[in-house]
């Protein structure tokens, strides 16, 4: 009897056991299913209100300053707060000109230098454009000082992005001012993407013994580089063929002697372009994960590139270029890898060319991670 009653004992424990596992085991599987990375949103609109943002710039505390394209600098703190920092009174709004790129020192943290690209007017009314170096202390900029001067301008075609590269050293794009002849020129400013060092100067070994860097270019307005320091170009074609370049020193990228599929000797032609009926109206670009992203103003899209495998830079692969987020927010100019890997975009709709909403413009997180 004693045996039958160990038994039955035992028995009973091992359903109670049972029973206080089914018991713990369901909260738990509750709990997690609110956690599910699918949950996340795949967009967060994180300011509103703003006129013609152009360029975005992360300070290292995480806070956003943004360029408005009438001549303003705004902070946006991490409530999504807009406060603005200074109005630049040389600035010129002029078409497509005024206040464009930004970027900051690759030693920011210790010198509190900020760059700026914009359009103003010069004597005898030329319109022209230039960058330049402030100071940000304090929520502040102060002591203007002039980095590269009389970029030729005109009211469409200012190029207008900045960006230091992996060599720490400045690279500008410069729009062919309307007048594609200066493209060609190497001695021009207009048409390039331009390498000069922090202070302005050429920087030793630029191909031509100045500050251009790569020439032909008829509307550049992207740039980034990827993973293994290449760097790759955004740039406005004629009415459509707008083009994705990857870009080598000294080269010859084409306009206004070729474009799209178009071949002469000595001129490099795009890694892909939208086709003779399709336009992107590219601008701001980024890379992470191997995938370049590129924002699109009449394109009305963050366009995809992936760049995965070594057979792109061999020439061996197509680039395929998808749309994402088409006509979700109207035309798009910047796009930024935040400190947080998301990546940010600003709308572009009171341009003159667009439909804003009454809380444009806008700026755009975007998880890449669930783009598709």
């Amino acid at each position: 009897m004693n045996k039958i009653a160990l038994v039955i004992s035992g028995v009973f424990l091992l359903g109670v056991l049972f029973l206080l596992f089914l018991l713990s085991s369901s909260p738990k599987q509750e709990q997690t299913q609110p956690q599910k990375k699918e949950n996340a949103p795949k967009t967060q609109v994180i300011a509103t209100n703003l006129d013609t943002p152009w360029g975005l710039a992360f300070l290292p505390n995480g806070e956003l300053l943004v360029t408005e394209r009438q001549g303003n600098v705004k902070r946006i703190d991490q409530n999504g707060n807009v406060a603005t920092v200074a109005t630049l009174s040389k600035v010129q709004e002029i078409g497509e000109g005024g206040l464009l790129g930004i970027a900051l020192h690759p030693d920011f943290s210790k010198n509190n230098f900020v760059y700026f690209y914009y359009t103003y007017s010069a004597a005898g009314n030329d319109t022209l454009n230039r960058v330049v170096r402030l100071t940000y202390k304090n929520n502040q900029l102060s002591n203007e000082q002039i980095i590269v001067d009389a970029i030729p301008g005109a009211s469409n075609h200012n190029g207008g992005r900045i960006k230091f590269g992996p060599d720490k050293n400045l690279y500008i794009t410069t729009g062919d001012a309307q007048n594609p002849s200066l493209s060609q020129d190497k001695n021009s400013l207009a048409g390039k993407i331009l390498r000069v060092t922090d202070e302005g100067k050429p920087v030793p070994g630029n191909p031509f013994n100045n500050l251009v860097y790569s020439y032909g270019h008829r509307n550049p307005q992207g740039i980034a580089w990827d993973s293994k320091g290449r760097m790759w170009e955004v740039e406005h074609g004629q009415s459509a063929t707008d083009e994705l370049n990857s870009i080598e020193m000294g080269k010859n990228y084409g306009w206004p002697e070729i474009q799209g599929d178009e071949e002469k000797v000595g001129m490099v032609k795009p890694r892909v372009h939208s086709g003779a009926n399709t336009t992107w109206a590219p601008s701001g670009a980024a890379i992470v994960n191997d995938k370049l992203y590129f924002a699109g103003l009449r394109g009305q899209s963050l366009y995809q590139v992936s760049l995965n495998s070594d057979r792109i830079y061999k020439m061996e692969q197509p680039l395929e270029v998808k749309s994402l987020l088409q006509g979700e927010f109207g035309r798009l100019r910047d796009v930024v890898l935040g400190p947080d890997n998301m990546l940010y975009i600003t709308t572009s709709n009171r341009d003159g060319r667009g439909s804003p909403a009454e809380d444009d413009d806008k700026i755009i997180k975007v998880n890449p991670k669930l783009l598709q």
